[in-house]
């Protein structure tokens, strides 16, 4: 294997660590007495204000980022308001997982998985093939054994399910802009615009919340390592190594957010993992691999 793509594997499994140990580190300072409209808020300052910083040394590059704009209508426009996904995305999937365990919030959010073909169809005009379409059922088959909703001691909560469904509905608009919005744009300026987007979508959203929640030092401890792992390194790590390796392997590569936010959970959280979980999330893993598998 060639050198470049053994790193661009590298880069989109660690971009996928870092998500799959967010919600973890959420509950976290949850359990530490921090709130979750404060914690949301500082990890996406602080991934604005490094990515205002790190785009800022792309200054030599404004001439031809201007005349690159020129290829299509407010492409930075077009990413602050694709972004403000991302931040519903974190907002919905960290309310979540205050009414349900860690391990089956993200298994809600990876529902991106039958949403990204529905939203294809919509915007593309993608055609949904047979092998897209049996693996959307089997991966909701699936979700039904990893949610644990078979299981005995499960308390089902409503809302939980409902914030985690809204969740995977910006999420899937959230990965589809990171794929087709303003690519003639510089990777770093195109993470810093979603970012921003995401950044005004958390003041809208939570707005009052932030300022009754923001009453100790110790959160910056915890937004740093939020902004760090939540809205720093993956960008940055998808857009090197996605280009490399290409989207279909990207696509299986980062469903290991799945098994490290699993069993992040199960070390640091003390949360419990089923027999029938662990087999609805194998389902669903090998099914992810089935539709984004390229034929030779």
């Amino acid at each position: 294997m060639e050198k470049s793509k053994i790193k661009g594997i590298l880069f989109v499994i660690i971009g996928a660590a870092s998500y799959g140990i967010l919600a973890t580190i959420i509950k976290l300072a949850n359990n530490s007495g921090f709130g979750t409209a404060s914690l949301t808020f500082l990890q996406y300052l602080f991934g604005v204000l490094f990515l205002i910083i790190a785009s800022f040394f792309l200054s030599k590059r404004a001439k031809e980022i201007q005349i690159k704009e020129h290829n299509s209508k407010y492409p930075k426009l077009k990413l602050v308001l694709f972004g403000t996904s991302l931040g519903l995305t974190s907002s919905f999937y960290y309310l979540c997982i205050q009414y349900i365990p860690v391990s089956v919030g993200i298994i809600l959010l990876m529902q991106t998985v039958w949403m990204g073909i529905i939203l294809e169809y919509f915007l593309d005009r993608s055609r949904f093939t047979k092998r897209k379409l049996i693996g959307a059922i089997i991966v909701l088959l699936g979700t039904l054994l990893a949610s644990r909703i078979f299981e005995n001691d499960f308390n089902f909560s409503l809302i939980g399910f409902l914030f985690g469904f809204l969740a995977a509905v910006f999420y899937t608009i959230a990965l589809y802009a990171t794929s087709k919005v303003s690519l003639q744009l510089p990777n770093i300026i195109r993470s810093k615009y979603l970012v921003l987007g995401g950044f005004l979508a958390i003041l809208m959203f939570w707005n009052i919340q932030i300022i009754e929640e923001t009453n100790s030092i110790d959160l910056l401890k915890w937004g740093m390592i939020l902004g760090l792992f939540g809205t720093v390194l993956p960008p940055i790590l998808f857009n090197k190594g996605v280009p490399i390796i290409g989207t279909g392997l990207s696509s299986i590569i980062a469903t290991l957010e799945i098994p490290v936010s699993i069993f992040s959970a199960y070390l640091l959280l003390n949360e419990q993992i089923g027999v029938i979980q662990l087999i609805g999330i194998f389902i669903i893993l090998i099914t992810i691999a089935i539709i984004n598998f390229k034929k030779k």
